[in-house]
């Protein structure tokens, strides 16, 4: 699940094991030294420069005028060849540096040759004084050819570099990597839901119950009980009580927790915190939007030139031709979103990023609790389309653009070539390459195509039809090509994303095209399916990029759709929702999540089994899957045995050097952290890049992640990780502090009386089913897709998109207790399948 194993590729990625700026340290080790002539004393030989540069000794270092007026880096590189490196062998790299004015600088130990793999790359931060910078690696290859460079370019104005004492020695014992886990109380570090569980652990020794105080923000001691003790916690090796505050119910910032002599971090008691977290966590696709300049003045210190569009040192994504071999044309594949940390534009993960957000959006029609979703402060913010679906539409776009005449779809698109961090994307100058067509992309975009069709239809007719167009050639093509896969071995320059079983894309893109058309096909296609009724609900995830019959599980169950047997499909979503609430009640850090070994990507598949309790509760009101999803989050945003939020920006000590080549700023201070509401990959027991290798060897799966821009597989950041990340934190912004809200006492029957081509008839009873008149009622539902309200009687109707409201006339404004009011309207039709609503709301309130 969720595992790029091709990414083992990557070595070009930063590398650098530890890093630490020290004046006055000697070169580290006793092996001998791998540098020639590292101390300059009477020439500068065997070291070379690039034509813009010359250098020369000065007072026993050797010193270049650096020009002005470079743009790259690599523009401007004093260097050594010949180093040997030998695999496994820990060194410890140093040099003395200065700078006059102060600059960074770039110091690699790398091959090279194409793709430049850095086994260092730092960016030290240059002194006219001058400082001694120490490193230490451990190498992954045998090389003869090593070599050691420094890259000055990138500065509009000259300056002068000097370095001495080049040092690079094996011998130098492993670093031993030892987290800093802070207070031994572990909380949830943003906060809690005034009316919501409250839930902590305690790290320790002792076996019998302890005493806990919760303090508020000026010291005082607002409510106290004692420990729950749990043993021993297989995912962390911890001894760990459990501290249960729910009773505490006020509001408020600046809380703590005591216990066992520890002081928690802080955190506070509100409901607001989330509605900000859905944003920002929306808000990061601004910023990974390929095609288009990021305006800086939307996103502060995150303004950068259109990426792959053609300007050098970009070859573009305009007119991209394929691999070799591959086939003979060249395809407009420009916009969407890059993947991950990396240039690469990937279809299978695209799709399941694209169909959460939009389902997000959805929700909003079919969920008591959904609230609107907000700004999100893009290019688009202000038309009549809703930001989120403005945002997903930036990558369903690009999906359309993968797709052939004949219907298949380019499984990805990326460098030919593999490049090292940091790099810009308008500074990427790898060739560009469309990667076969799959079985597996075609169907995903057959499921989200079908998705945009009705979601968009309110808004952009044509687009909508565009997209169901594009569904239906998809999921013929792939009918007629059912066994065309990804090459496991494809990972050259971007992820393999390869996938041997697309039976459960056929079934998740059958499900969206049936729910979107109600045509038979696609409905027998779903009841023959073998996914239709196994058991989806694995411990270690219910779904992910290669595992989407979930996908199409959850939808038939909470959109509106006629599937015969519905209700059978219900209870099964509702049976995956209790196989996590329990593991949530048996997980001493109370999260729905128990693989044994945790994987890549771990917090997705946590959130993803969180968007199944969330449908449990959307489906019944039943507040014990709720809560069961307030649960889950604090793991994410502190309550883990690291004892640090996986979430950029969000808790006193929080992830901020994930994995990207454009958010690097600890390689390159000129760049920044990724932007707040960025999702960590988090906990990886498989350890599959050098840093983790070498800091992580033997972790528990808690402890087996690290906040360093060069494990890429714990601690990079992905378009799919992020919406679930959005889904799930607008799923909690909707439950406010936590108060629920009782059902209205109502009963809706909502008949379709007549249907033709161009239109339908609709009749509508509300019946008052409790003990109290209703006065001055307001009836709200949503269609599926582009259906409109014509005339209506007996009613004051209004429609907003898909959503319409139905208001009491003067005459019928009171419902006595038993009695019902009735009201109709003819409707104007759209495209594909008009079920019944399935939510109904009476001044705002669901009706039981």
């Amino acid at each position: 699940m969720l595992r790029r194993l091709s990414m083992l590729a990557s070595a070009a990625l930063a590398t650098t094991l530890a890093m630490a700026s020290v004046t006055g340290v000697p070169a580290h080790a006793d092996g001998p030294e791998q540098i020639p002539n590292g101390t300059f004393d009477t020439t500068t030989d065997p070291w070379w420069h690039t034509d813009n540069l010359s250098f020369s000794l000065s007072g026993g270092r050797l010193c270049a005028d650096v020009p002005g007026g470079t743009v790259n880096p690599w523009d401007a590189i004093i260097g050594v060849n010949d180093i040997p490196l030998v695999k496994d062998e820990t060194y410890g790299f140093s040099f003395f540096a200065s700078a006059d004015p102060g600059k960074v600088a770039r110091a690699y130990v790398q091959l090279p040759v194409d793709p430049y793999t850095q086994y260092v790359s730092a960016a030290p931060e240059l002194s006219v004084s001058g400082d001694t910078y120490s490193y230490t690696f451990t190498s992954p290859v045998d090389l003869a050819n090593g070599q050691v460079v420094f890259q000055l370019g990138g500065s509009a104005t000259p300056w002068r570099f000097c370095v001495d004492d080049v040092s690079l020695k094996g011998g130098v014992p492993p670093e031993v990597y030892t987290p800093d886990t802070g207070p031994r109380v572990r909380v949830n570090q943003v906060a809690y839901l005034p009316k919501g569980p409250k839930n902590a652990t305690l790290v320790t020794d002792a076996t019998a119950a302890l005493p806990w105080q919760l303090k508020n923000s000026s010291g005082t001691t607002v409510a106290h009980g004692v420990t729950t003790p749990r043993g021993v916690d297989a995912s962390s090796g911890q001894n760990v009580h459990s501290i249960d505050f729910s009773s505490y119910t006020r509001g408020g910032t600046g809380f703590t927790l005591t216990a066992d002599g520890e002081t928690s971090r802080p955190f506070d008691i509100k409901g607001d915190s989330y509605r900000d977290l859905e944003l920002d966590a929306l808000k990061f696709y601004y910023t990974q939007r390929s095609g288009i300049a990021i305006d800086d003045a939307l996103r502060p210190g995150y303004g950068r030139p259109a990426g792959h569009v053609g300007v050098a040192p970009n070859q573009g994504d305009t007119s991209v031709p394929c691999q070799p071999g591959v086939c003979d044309y060249s395809l407009d594949v420009s916009g969407g979103w890059y993947d991950a940390g990396d240039h690469g534009k990937y279809v299978v993960n695209g799709g399941i990023a694209v169909a959460q957000l939009m389902s997000e959006f959805e929700r909003t029609k079919n969920a008591a609790t959904a609230k609107p979703i907000g700004s999100l402060a893009i290019p688009e913010s202000g038309d009549a389309v809703p930001d989120i679906l403005n945002e997903a539409r930036w990558e369903q776009e690009f999906l359309l653009k993968m797709q052939r005449p004949d219907g298949m779809v380019h499984h990805k698109i990326h460098d030919q070539n593999w490049t090292g961090l940091p790099l810009l994307p308008n500074l990427d100058p790898q060739k560009r390459e469309l990667h076969p067509v799959s079985t597996a992309a075609t169907l995903n975009l057959a499921a989200t195509a079908a998705q945009a069709a009705r979601i968009f239809a309110p808004y952009d007719a044509a687009f909508a039809a565009k997209n169901l167009a594009a569904a239906k050639k998809a999921w013929a093509a792939a009918r007629a090509n059912p066994g065309l896969l990804a090459s496991p071995s494809d990972g050259n320059g971007g992820g393999t994303y390869d996938d041997a079983d697309v039976s459960d894309e056929f079934y998740w893109a059958a499900a969206e095209l049936y729910i979107t058309t109600g045509e038979a096909q696609y409905r027998d296609f779903v009841l023959a399916s073998p996914h239709h009724t196994a058991d989806l609900w694995s411990p270690s995830g219910a779904f992910d990029w290669g595992h989407v019959a979930a996908l199409g599980r959850i939808d038939l169950a909470t959109v509106p759709n006629d599937l015969p047997g519905r209700a059978a499909v219900r209870t099964s979503v509702l049976d995956g929702a209790d196989r996590y609430l329990a593991i949530v009640n048996d997980h001493p850090y109370g999260l729905p999540f128990n693989p044994g070994d945790y994987f890549w990507g771990s917090n997705s598949a946590i959130l993803n089994n969180m968007v199944v309790l969330g449908a449990g509760y959307d489906l019944t009101g039943n507040v014990k899957y709720r809560d069961a999803v307030l649960q889950g989050i604090d793991y994410l945003l502190g309550r883990n045995a690291l004892n640090q939020s996986y979430v950029t920006g969000y808790g006193e000590v929080a992830s901020k050097n994930e994995h990207s080549r454009w958010y690097a700023h600890s390689l390159d201070t000129s760049l920044p952290n990724p932007p707040h509401g960025t999702l960590a990959g988090g906990a990886n027991s498989g350890l599959q890049d050098p840093v983790a290798q070498a800091k992580l060897t033997g972790c528990k799966p808690q402890f087996c992640y690290i906040d360093d821009i060069g494990s890429y597989s714990t601690n990079e950041e992905a378009i799919n990780w992020n919406s679930a990340l959005s889904w799930v934190s607008g799923f909690i912004a909707g439950q406010g502090d936590g108060t629920v809200q009782a059902p209205a006492a109502c009963k809706v029957t909502y008949t379709v009386h007549g249907s033709w081509p161009q239109g339908f008839t609709t009749q509508v009873t509300l019946k008052n089913t409790g003990t109290k008149k209703i006065d001055d009622w307001s009836l709200k539902w949503s269609f599926l897709g582009g259906q409109k309200i014509d005339h209506g009687w007996s009613a004051v109707l209004s429609q907003q998109a898909a959503t319409v409201t139905a208001a009491n006339d003067a005459w019928n404004k009171t419902i006595n207790p038993g009695q019902s009011v009735t009201f109709g309207f003819n409707g104007t039709s759209a495209p594909g399948a008009n079920p019944s609503p399935d939510l109904f709301l009476l001044n705002g309130a669901a009706c039981a």
